[in-house]
This record gives C-alpha cells, structure tokens and sequence, in this order.
C-alpha cells in the first residue's frame, strides 16, 4: 500500500474551509465535490494507456488513449455520494458500483490495545458485473476506523476486483494504519491527514459528520 496525500495548495485550501464550524450545506457539497475531482486527478495519474489510430483533420494519426476500461467508481453510502459528481467530471464513462455500510453506535469499545473498535453493518450491494476487469475508486469522505473501507474492498474483492485504490478528504492515523494492515495491496488518495479518532471513533479535528453536512440532516 501506497498513502498519498495531497500537498497541492487548492486541496489544503479547500479542506481547511471545510473544518468551518459555521459553514453551510451548500458550501460544503460544492466543496466536496470540488475536492473530489482534485483528488481524483491524482488517483488516476497512473492509469495506462497506449497507443491507437484516430483520424484527425488532418488524417490518420497514432495518439495515447487509455488502453483499458474505465474504472468503477464505489461510493460509500451514504457520504460517498457526495464526492460522485466530482470524480465523474474526470470519469464521465466510469460505471458506478454502489455499497451500503452503516457504524453501529452501539457498539463502540476499546480494543485490548485502546484502539476504538466499532461494528460495521452491510445493508445494501450492487457492484458491476464485470468489476473484475477494471479498476475500482472507493469514494468516502471520511476514513476513521477504517472499518467501512476495510469491508468494502472485502465486498470488492469477493466479486473479483483486482485493482482497488480509496479517495478519502479526511483520515486518521489509526483507519490508515487499520487498512494497510487489513489490505497491504490498496493505494489511498486523501486529501489531509488529521491527529487521532476520539473516543467515540470520530476524527480530530476532523469534519463532523460529512454525511450529515452533505444532506443538511444536522
């Protein structure tokens, strides 16, 4: 595993507007989304390509295409949604595979190393047929425990992906270290890396809940 994050100036920029206590719903999507196709850019900076005939005005002509399908891209639900329109800008013929995971609250503990430990419930799946033969893009605001991501790239890999890379806005220490242990092959894009989890397994200083400050449902 490769953990990239980003030092370009708009994505600092633009995160750290995102910590706003004060800032509104529409300013933190349209952030989002922005974020999303910067960090998205730079996910897809390795795809292949090769090349292939094109005619052009002025005849035939040999010009680097990419040489595979597009890859998937795999919101996480419900917050991934709100990077989807970005990474679309940069993936308009990118396939969508969808997967439904929730943090059960309830379960909050402490492990017997003092790391916070939270049950991760699956309620919802559709991944393309042919996912085994692209490239897929987890898209989640947030990488805390790393427990969302982890069963993601679980669900992934059991239809047959391969090639799994995450984007994430935030992320903490622990949900990094959690994931490279848990999927050693899986590269991540994320725009900051924050401090700690709390208690609770909340990112400091994180976001908040981008979920809830992507759906107004604060």
């Amino acid at each position: 595993m490769s953990v990239y994050a980003s030092t370009h100036p708009l994505v600092q920029h633009k995160v750290s507007l995102l910590r706003d206590a004060q800032i509104s719903v529409k300013s933190f999507r349209e952030l989002t989304k922005e974020l999303a196709t910067l960090l998205a850019i730079e996910a897809t900076a390795s795809l292949k390509v090769e090349a292939k005939p094109l005619t052009c005005w002025s005849g035939t002509i040999s010009t680097p295409m990419l040489a595979e399908k597009q890859p998937t891209l795999v919101p996480i639900l419900r917050a991934g949604l709100g990077m989807l329109d970005g990474t679309l800008a940069v993936l308009p013929c990118a396939k969508v595979s969808v997967v439904g995971l929730k943090r059960n609250d309830d379960s909050v503990k402490l492990d017997a190393n003092g790391k916070v430990d939270i049950a991760i419930e699956s309620y919802y799946q559709n991944i393309i047929s042919d996912v085994s033969e692209r490239k897929a893009i987890i898209i989640d605001p947030m990488l805390a425990t790393g427990g969302s991501a982890i069963a993601c790239i679980n669900m992934l890999k059991a239809s047959g992906c391969t090639d799994i890379c995450a984007l994430f806005l935030v992320a903490a220490p622990e949900g990094i270290e959690a994931l490279t242990e848990s999927h050693p092959d899986v590269d991540i894009f994320v725009a900051a890396i924050d401090e700690k989890l709390n208690d609770q397994g909340y990112i400091l200083p994180g976001l908040g809940d981008a979920g809830d400050k992507i759906f107004g449902t604060l």
